[in-house]
């Protein structure tokens, strides 16, 4: 039985490169090549993957908040990253997040299909040198001394500065060029980022993670 991959990929050439080469396989099928995740749950009704492999760095929903709809409406589904650079912190918010599996885009071909079959197994497909991250990361977790990762947009980071320097929704709005319904919804989405229920714990998170 074939493995049905859906591919979320912003660059053209690397997204069509994905779907030849998965395509180019007896036991593995392209159902679905996406430029965004702007529209996940659509897509992934839409495609009904076995195995997404994600990129991590999209306009728009991050990839990190993908898995994140993903592992909510479709448990079911394993997911594996894809990125350019192995950055610590996105590393173990992808991973932390759902992620079955994390692999550097310059990774050869023949071992981009092998991670896709091992993560299709119920594997933990890694490169190198992202497994040697994430055991340093979860050495600095038992310690303490790693802090949680928050992915805040630009526009939302800098809401969250204003607010620490205890600016109004109406001075905000003035001093960022948008509307007071559009400062709600950031802040709504800072709520919920930050897992708080007030402008006051909001602020002090910022301040004890160093968000801003």
């Amino acid at each position: 039985m074939e493995i049905k991959v859906a591919v979320f990929e912003d660059n053209k050439i690397l997204r069509e490169s994905l779907q030849q080469l998965i395509n180019s396989t007896a036991d593995i099928a392209c159902v679905g090549a996406f430029p965004d995740a702007n529209k996940i749950v659509s897509n992934m009704e839409l495609a009904n993957p076995d195995v997404v492999l994600m990129d991590i760095d999209m306009p728009g929903i991050s990839g990190i908040e993908a898995v994140q709809v993903i592992k909510e409406k479709f448990p079911q589904v394993r997911i594996l990253m894809q990125t350019v650079f192995d950055d610590n912190d996105k590393i173990f918010a992808a991973i932390c997040a759902g992620a079955s599996g994390y692999i550097l885009k310059k990774t050869s071909p023949l071992n981009i299909l092998q991670a896709i079959r091992e993560t299709h197994e119920g594997g933990a497909p890694m490169t190198p040198s992202v497994a040697l991250k994430v055991l340093h990361m979860l050495r600095l977790q038992a310690s303490g001394a790693i802090k949680e990762f928050i992915d805040l947009s630009e526009r939302e980071k800098e809401i969250l500065a204003l607010l620490v320097k205890g600016k109004a929704y109406k001075n905000i709005a003035v001093e960022c060029f948008i509307s007071i319904d559009t400062v709600n919804t950031h802040v709504r989405h800072i709520y919920e980022k930050l897992q708080v229920h007030s402008k006051g714990e909001a602020i002090a998170k910022a301040i004890h993670q160093k968000l801003i």
